[in-house]
């Protein structure tokens, strides 16, 4: 196999793999799914297109194991609590949402930015206080 067959072969999972969160998108807003489903395709929709990784991309190996593995398990584990009728209603409108152009929400892009900031605020003043305010 040649690195162009491996390349688009990575390449064609990775737009999938997009779809598929498009999918998970537009379903939590579905009255039919399930309120805990909802739940969970949100957790797994805002941290694939969160601009911050759990583990950094600059940790060797380790930087890509969230984009490798867990999110396309939580994508995975998302996908199966959903009804297939409202994920094949929902496919349709990822598939022509993608045929337009990804929209780009800075405001989202900015909620998230700012969750992350709070929650390291948070950890940091937690450590802090666990070590050395003891």
């Amino acid at each position: 196999m040649s690195d162009t067959t491996a390349f688009q072969i990575l390449k064609s999972k990775a737009k999938k793999l997009k779809v598929e969160a498009y999918i998970l998108y537009f379903s939590y807003k579905d009255s039919r799914v399930s309120w805990y489903a909802k739940l969970f395709a949100i957790c797994v929709v805002a941290y694939a297109f969160s601009p911050i990784d759990l583990i950094p991309d600059f940790i060797p190996i380790l930087g890509y194991l969230d984009d490798i593995i867990l999110v396309p398990l939580g994508i995975w584990l998302a996908l199966k609590l959903i009804p297939k009728s409202v994920i094949n209603d929902c496919r349709e409108k990822a598939q022509e949402l993608l045929a337009k152009g990804k929209p780009k929400n800075w405001v989202m892009g900015v909620l998230f930015i700012i969750i992350w900031i709070l929650l390291g605020v948070w950890f940091s003043w937690y450590l802090y206080n666990w070590f050395l305010a003891k």
